[in-house]
């Protein structure tokens, strides 16, 4: 099962934001990013990627942060264009007091991301973290039971990237010379473990 988080300093933490006849995306804190995200991580022509688990890790208003947990299953039938009421729905269904079971498969949580983190790390994962100053993803040996990092338009913020440098098990990689969109490397990291058969 291939593991991606990605990390919006400004995604909002609340369904309301995303609620009303007319919104913003942009606005909501680039929710239209996270759904950008989703669909090039899970969506492929004709089918859905039933092998990958996406965490999605909110830190923006108004009560951060936000985890939530994706893996798509038959019984959520979820589209393209539902994503964004999909979102609504997981935030609006937060509840205090742990991990909450929205939809079959997707899970809702108040947990950091660095705590999201130690968590792989704690279960001997290797985090491969997206910089452009990092080696080559394909050049890189990958396992089964890696985990790739994706930072939002802003990247991580360097208090996060400083704490994970001194941590063992994570490595700094990354898809090219060039800066892309978050949805575009998920895409990237996607087709290279297609290659590779992982």
């Amino acid at each position: 099962m291939r593991t991606f988080i990605y990390f919006s300093n400004s995604a909002a933490t609340s369904g309301k934001a995303l609620s009303g006849g007319n919104v913003n995306l942009m606005k909501a804190g680039r929710m239209d990013i996270v759904i950008h995200v989703i669909i090039n991580a899970f969506f492929i022509s004709h089918d859905i990627r039933d092998d990958l688990k996406l965490h999605l890790i909110f830190n923006g208003p108004p009560d951060p942060p936000r985890h939530i947990e994706i893996n798509i299953t038959p019984e959520m039938s979820l589209s393209k264009k539902d994503i964004g009421t999909f979102l609504k729905k997981v935030l609006y269904k937060y509840r205090e007091g742990g991990r909450h079971e929205v939809f079959p498969g997707c899970f809702i949580e108040k947990k950091s991301f660095l705590k999201v983190i130690d968590d792989f790390l704690e279960e001997g994962k290797k985090i491969f973290v997206m910089d452009r100053k990092g080696a080559s993803l394909r050049n890189v040996e990958i396992s089964e039971d890696s985990v790739f990092v994706i930072g939002d338009h802003d990247g991580l913020p360097k208090k996060e990237l400083k704490r994970l440098k001194n941590l063992e098990g994570i490595h700094r990689v990354s898809v090219g010379p060039k800066m892309y969109f978050a949805s575009q490397v998920a895409t990237i990291i996607n087709n290279e473990l297609d290659i590779r058969g992982l």
